[in-house]
């Protein structure tokens, strides 16, 4: 059994600019100078000035939200201020499961389409169906909302009933519905088997993505028999990040021995360093790890431990490079502060704040004609205000962050799968464990 990492570590996952994050009470900081409270009655005048003589009466709770806010993002882009609702929409996501529908969802032509309904929920009961157009939700229009406020409509306590209606191709009027609110647990990981090859996506590192990776690959195994098990794909690409515990886990679950990663902060006695445990799940079958510039923060420390371990070989183009984590200190029922407390690095002693993981094998996966000249490549590099990394250069981290929808236009994936069959072959593949002695302890 894969060794659990002992501190206890969560977090928060935020868009593409994901972090990994620990939760604390916080450490009292020395008194600051007297010039500093100065400085602080100066805010409290002009507090005073913008509340008394504003042309229009300001929301003072959200000048005071702002003026945090703007102290904290002029330190980088992932330090903020989280009010209450921000905080529980945190841990909701970190918990991976949330009261709604059970659907995945998208935006077409300004109406919510219904990609598929998550078996065993209220939508697949319901009789809601793929390609369905979501209307209006309990009597609103979703015609000028966007995707993230409709989903939010959508997101509601249990057993709580929404009445939503329903375009559906085929059909000739609206159809309404009624659903009732149920928890929905969001699978972290969705896997499959390709033939003799077993494929692992990882979508996000949340609580309970370690507990989903072991299902799918005692799955996978239960499927193909061991001598026909050519290996495994683990699929980071897109995945922003999440959970800084989960991603010891999933990099543990692959290991037997080693250094999974070190963190380092504003003092030495800060470092703290996680290892892997016995218990390879895979059972030291050939790994494969696709990343693209869409994998950044939690995924970036798998696919760095799995390549600096020589125990995957890393495919793709370069990652986002979000190198940095997170604390969040709740301020009780105010919310929380989300501050970058510290570096990661990767086994070889390596940050990639600023620069990203370079895949060994560099892979570009083809733009379609639509899609070309609209999706840049953006890394942590390219924020405003990003923390500097030591091997940061003109070049930066990211690359384009684009799979296609179907597996047979999957360049990157094929490419994988070419190399655990044999098909094609690389000096780079498989990774030779011989070099992972160099690895820094």
């Amino acid at each position: 059994m894969i060794r659990k990492a002992s501190l206890v570590i969560v977090g928060a996952l935020m868009g593409a600019t994901a972090m990994s994050v620990i939760y604390s009470a916080g450490v009292p900081a020395q008194a600051a100078g007297p010039s500093t409270y100065k400085e602080l009655s100066i805010f409290g005048d002009v507090f005073e000035r913008v509340r008394a003589q504003y042309v229009t009466p300001p929301d003072e709770e959200k000048l005071v939200e702002n003026a945090i806010n703007g102290m904290l993002t002029s330190l980088d882009p992932h330090s903020s201020f989280l009010n209450s609702k921000d905080a529980e929409d945190m841990r909701t996501q970190t918990r991976g499961e949330f009261g709604g529908l059970g659907i995945e969802v998208t935006m077409e032509n300004e109406l919510v389409k219904v990609i598929a309904p998550i078996d065993d929920t209220p939508a697949s009961r319901a009789g809601i169906l793929a390609g369905d157009l979501i209307a209006e939700i309990d009597g609103q229009a979703v015609r000028g909302l966007k995707l993230e406020e409709a989903v939010e409509k959508m997101r509601g306590a249990v057993n709580t009933p929404i009445k939503l209606t329903i375009l559906r191709e085929g059909a000739d009027k609206p159809i309404e519905l009624s659903v009732v609110r149920e928890i929905i647990a969001v699978r972290a990981v969705k896997s499959r088997v390709e033939g003799d090859v077993g494929y692992l996506r990882v979508i996000s590192f949340t609580e309970k993505t370690y507990d989903d990776l072991e299902k799918a690959i005692q799955k996978i195994k239960a499927e193909v028999p061991e001598d026909k098990l050519k290996g495994y794909v683990l699929d980071l690409r897109l995945n922003p990040g999440g959970l800084l515990d989960q991603a010891i886990n999933v990099s543990d679950a692959f290991l037997e021995r080693g250094e999974v990663v070190s963190t380092r902060g504003r003092n030495a006695d800060e470092t703290r360093r996680f290892n892997a445990g016995p218990g390879d799940l895979t059972d030291g079958k050939p790994v494969v790890v696709l990343i693209n510039g869409g994998s950044a923060s939690a995924s970036e420390i798998v696919a760095g431990a799995l390549q600096d371990l020589k125990r995957a070989t890393v495919l793709g183009t370069r990652s986002f490079g979000k190198g940095s984590v997170q604390t969040i200190i709740p301020l009780g029922e105010s919310g929380a502060l989300r501050l970058t407390t510290a570096l990661y690095y990767t086994p070889s002693g390596t940050s990639i704040q600023g620069t990203g993981i370079n895949p060994d094998i560099k892979v570009e996966q083809p733009l379609p004609e639509d899609l070309q000249g609209k999706v840049r490549a953006e890394g942590e590099s390219s924020l405003r205000g990003h923390i500097p990394g030591q091997n940061e250069t003109e070049e930066g981290s990211g690359s384009v962050a684009y799979v296609p929808p179907e597996a047979k236009d999957d360049v990157q994936l094929n490419y994988a799968l070419d190399l655990l069959r044999g098909n094609k072959t690389d000096p780079a593949f498989p990774p030779s464990p011989d070099k992972a002695a160099a690895v820094k302890k």
